[in-house]
């Protein structure tokens, strides 16, 4: 695949988190924006989302937040994007991201991150898009929903074919090498039905 130009980046909202959860946002941030990929993610200024953001942006980078209403209200989105968008509902966020975006990189998270990667992947999974879905599983942190997924495989609620609806990298650093190895999209933006 040649190097997306957009990259949503799914991650958590909690501030409450080890320092390698936030140093790896940072990371992201920082990298994503030094080789000229535009951010998109949920336009929150909190917790992993809030560092991804103001690392791509201390770096020169273009950050396009989506936000609903509900959230925004509560004064956590950021101010200081290259983009802001305030919408009516969780679902037309999610179908923005994924409109805006090339690739989908999941860094730990809660339950909406969970929320989002599942989300993702069903549509991929149904071919409402295939661009491609990288997990980073800093320190372990998804081999739980890796071992789930297995166990879904197992009891025959998934197919082994579904593995390769995502690649798994250890560490941020990985995630370009493995974008860069994905095939380009084939599923046609007309054909969708998001």
């Amino acid at each position: 695949m040649k190097a997306p130009k957009s990259v949503c980046v799914y991650c958590g909202s909690s501030s409450r988190v080890a320092d390698v959860y936030k140093q790896a946002a940072h990371a992201l941030g920082e990298g994503l924006a030094r080789r000229g990929v535009q951010v998109v993610y949920g336009g929150g200024r909190v917790g992993l989302m809030g560092i991804v953001a103001d690392a791509a942006i201390a770096a020169g980078g273009r950050v396009v937040g989506i936000i609903p209403e509900h959230i925004q209200v509560l004064e956590v989105e950021h101010t200081a994007l290259t983009e802001l968008h305030v919408v009516d509902s969780m679902h037309t966020r999610k179908r923005m991201m994924v409109d805006r975006s090339d690739a989908f990189v999941v860094l730990p998270g809660g339950l909406g991150t969970m929320d989002e990667a599942f989300e993702i992947l069903t549509w991929k999974q149904l071919r409402l898009h295939d661009k491609p879905v990288v997990l980073v599983d800093l320190d372990g942190y998804w081999q739980p929903l890796l071992r789930l997924i297995d166990n879904m495989i197992e009891e025959g609620f998934c197919r082994e074919e579904h593995r390769a609806l995502f690649r798994v990298v250890q560490r941020v650093e990985d995630v370009y090498q493995a974008l860069a190895h994905e095939p380009e999209p084939r599923v046609e933006p007309e054909t969708r039905r998001l």
